[in-house]
């Protein structure tokens, strides 16, 4: 087992590097574009500007991770109803494919038990069903547009409570660390 620190892209960053530096792989510059807190809606804002800003000649691998606070509640509303989420996401995926041939499209993470339909300190109410409906329509998406999809919930879910972080959202160590040996192989083919 490798010890990991760091977000999942930051120890795929830290994997190319070190590959490169090695010897063995092709240079991989790897950026982590998300932020936090942010919907499909702030996506869509942002993104052609920061794909054309990043262009590469030799090509574009692009990982897609919305949802999880699109699918959360606040004031009684969602904050991306799924049907505006599945729109968000096609449009994403229209953007990306201009850069990149190597779309992949990553699942939510399941939450944990003690939080699964609570409203927290944010003001914020997720639950698993929403997860699984959300996680559906882009596994739908994936097959319609020939994407690549990472299963990150199936790694995480049997042992979510240890993998979790004190928030029940976001991975703790390990949980990153389960994380990133799924998708070093998939940057492997690019290195």
């Amino acid at each position: 087992m490798m010890v990991f620190f760091g977000g999942w892209v930051d120890i795929l960053k830290r994997y190319a590097l070190q590959k490169y530096h090695e010897g063995n792989g092709d240079e991989l510059i790897l950026f982590n574009l998300g932020i936090g807190g942010e919907t499909t809606e702030g996506l869509l804002k942002r993104m052609p500007v920061e794909l054309e800003a990043r262009n590469s000649a030799d090509g574009n691998l692009v990982f897609l991770s919305y949802g999880a606070n699109d699918l959360a509640i606040k004031e009684g509303e969602q904050v991306v109803e799924r049907e505006k989420f599945k729109n968000n996401i096609i449009a994403a995926v229209q953007h990306a494919q201009k850069f990149s041939k190597d779309i992949y499209l990553v699942s939510i993470l399941p939450i944990s038990q003690n939080i699964d339909g609570v409203v927290v300190s944010s003001g914020k109410l997720r639950s698993n069903e929403e997860v699984v409906a959300y996680n559906q329509i882009l596994k739908e998406i994936t097959a319609d547009y020939s994407l690549r999809y990472i299963d990150f919930y199936n790694a995480i879910l049997d042992d979510k409570e240890v993998l979790l972080s004190a928030d029940g959202v976001h991975p703790n160590e390990k949980g990153y660390g389960i994380m990133a040996e799924i998708a070093i192989p998939i940057i492997e083919k690019y290195l």
